[in-house]
């Protein structure tokens, strides 16, 4: 797709939350929306990885940003809306959510496939994006141009064998995601799935541990797409975009 390159100061005064934003392409995605001028919500599961994202927005001279700690596997509904409370009373606001964080699980076949895990991957990757999205909704529907953003991948348009729980979690984003912008297609949200493609990240890692990780995209090279969805000038909606068109 077409899509222009964001102004310097698109996001300034603009709160975004920030999902898996420890490491990876979340990681750098919250270092590229301060670097615009957003207020970050650095949410994930290791406290350490958090303050060290933290640490390089403030070392670069962005806005001060906040940390949630929340494992997704193990938060509650009351989790979400206690987040969503806390997000209003310090902020008053919240202009975009960048769903990222994710669980790849154990690759392998569907009849071999351990059902535990399988719980566990669509816990993380589709009830806990539901029950977030559900509790910041109000708050989105409230900013002048609300951006909703989620992760795909290409197993999630066509399944593939041995990928198992997470393909199947990531066929459900994509549903939800069309869901979601049909519903709120009379509203000032947009809602739209970015498949970041092979991207030098730890899950790559894990699912292709012999390959040359050097030959393939940096999360910093994806993030002029992942600016434009989250900004103010994206006008699409429902829309599931490759970041890495074949």
């Amino acid at each position: 797709m077409n899509f222009e390159t964001v102004a310097s100061d698109a996001f300034a005064d603009k709160v975004i939350l920030v999902t898996g934003a420890g490491a990876g392409i979340g990681k750098q995605a919250a270092l590229s929306l301060a670097a615009h001028g957003a207020t970050v919500i650095l949410l994930g599961r290791t406290v350490a990885k958090l303050e060290a994202t933290y640490d390089d927005i403030i070392a670069a001279g962005g806005v001060e940003p906040a940390i949630v700690p929340l494992d997704l596997k193990g938060a509650t509904d009351k989790h979400y809306l206690d987040m969503a409370a806390t997000i209003e009373s310090t902020f008053g606001r919240l202009d975009g959510v960048l769903h990222n964080a994710g669980e790849l699980g154990v690759l392998g076949t569907i009849e071999q496939m351990d059902m535990t895990m399988f719980d566990e991957v669509m816990k993380i990757n589709v009830r806990a994006q539901i029950s977030m999205t559900q509790a910041l909704l109000p708050l989105l529907k409230q900013a002048e141009n609300g951006r909703l953003l989620f992760t795909s991948s290409s197993v999630g348009k066509k399944g593939r064998a041995f990928w198992n729980a997470y393909s199947i979690s990531k066929f459900a984003t994509e549903g939800l995601m069309e869901i979601l912008a049909d519903e709120l297609s009379n509203t000032k949200v947009k809602v739209n799935c970015v498949n970041p493609g092979a991207t030098q990240t730890g899950m790559r890692a894990k699912a292709y541990p012999a390959e040359d990780s050097s030959a393939l995209k940096t999360p910093a090279d994806l993030m002029p797409l992942y600016l434009y969805l989250l900004s103010d000038a994206a006008g699409i909606n429902g829309q599931s975009i490759d970041a890495q068109p074949k």
